[in-house]
């Protein structure tokens, strides 16, 4: 063979490799765009026994937490709840009722040391319903991540974008305080909230956009800068009462659930979504926690006990507790790890999905 049928033959052989190595790559859903050397990790073994990290801590307010964030540089709980009822803030005529705190989106936010004890406080005003919130630290500050922008529906109000800001002991936001940084992320999205991953420094929002529910996932850093090019954008899967979220590497992870008070059995499950391809890998029912009284699932984040380990890393997730108006708050932790297919090689049983949607 002479030399230009060499190499015509090469190049043949380099493209059937390339189509061979194409042809084994994962079909994302549709909807789904991901890119995959942002999105490698381990999966969390849901069914790993949980456990008990804080139990039955008081917060600002006694209302139910809604959600948290960890920060594992400084050591601190972010938690946020609906405000009170019954308190009047600076500027305001008069007290105001719990039931006009959540149609305006009032939050209370808890900063927590890392044994559940309360060490400072802010409230937001307009913000949104709080349904899940993320921490960015940055030496010995804490940035918050929210939603904010609160548009009433029903009756509760409901971020319509997110915001950065720093946390300050005793301060009162609004909306339009000038401490806020907003970001825009979709254009026409309601219902934001928002978690940041702190082994990726990936930032994930859900949001809903033409009457369903998604999940963009942004680097953190090209947010700030202003770019808003997703890494991965996947649909949310069928779940039953929405109450949290969290990402780590390349998995999702959906809480779910009601209290002991309004159904008379654990209905709590966890749902683990894959961020390249949109598939449900998992979904359990979760029995941590099972002798609180109420027990209300109730947010989601990543703790890292070690710094210089990230990938040791755990999934945690929180429960109400107790009575109105005293409501306390508990969390929990899930911190086995395993390569997925090690995962779906073991004999699980898979729950039965619920019907009810958000």
């Amino acid at each position: 063979m002479n030399k230009r049928g060499l190499l015509r033959k090469r190049r043949l052989l380099s493209l059937l490799a390339g189509l061979t190595m194409t042809s084994l790559l994962p079909i994302a859903a549709p909807g789904v765009m991901a890119e995959r050397s942002a999105l490698e990790s381990k999966m969390f073994v849901l069914q790993e026994p949980a456990s008990e990290l804080i139990r039955n801590r008081k917060l600002h307010n006694g209302t139910v937490l809604q959600s948290f964030a960890i920060d594992n540089v400084n050591q601190r709980i972010y938690v946020v709840q609906l405000m009170a009822g019954g308190q009047k803030l600076a500027g305001e005529a008069a007290a105001v009722s719990g039931a006009n705190r959540d149609k305006n989106g009032d939050l209370a936010l808890t900063q927590l040391d890392m044994d559940g004890n309360e060490l400072g406080y802010m409230y937001l005003k307009g913000f949104g319903h709080g349904v899940q919130i993320g921490v960015e630290p940055d030496g010995e500050t804490a940035y918050l991540w929210t939603e904010t922008d609160s548009v009433t529906e029903g009756t509760s109000g409901w971020g319509t974008q997110i915001a950065r800001f720093a946390f300050e002991n005793g301060k009162v936001l609004t909306a339009t305080s000038p401490e806020l940084t907003k970001y825009r992320l979709i254009e026409g999205a309601d219902r934001t909230t928002v978690n940041v991953d702190p082994a990726t420094n990936l930032l994930t929002m859900r949001y809903r956009l033409n009457g369903s529910f998604r999940y963009g996932v942004y680097n953190l850093s090209d947010v700030k800068a202003g770019n808003y090019t997703p890494v991965a954008d996947v649909p949310q899967p069928q779940v039953g009462t929405f109450q949290g979220f969290a990402s780590y590497g390349g998995y999702l992870y959906l809480l779910e659930g009601t209290s002991y008070g309004t159904v008379p059995v654990n209905n709590t499950y966890i749902t683990a979504v894959d961020l390249s391809t949109g598939e449900v890998m998992d979904k359990q029912l979760i029995s941590a926690g099972e002798s609180l009284t109420f027990r209300e699932p109730e947010g989601m984040a990543i703790r890292i006990p070690d710094l210089k380990h990230p990938q040791k890393a755990q999934l945690t997730f929180g429960f109400a507790s107790d009575f109105t108006p005293t409501r306390l708050a508990n969390l929990y932790a899930i911190d086995r790890l395993l390569p997925a297919e090690a995962i779906h090689g073991q004999e699980q049983g898979h729950a039965k999905k619920p019907d009810k949607a958000e």
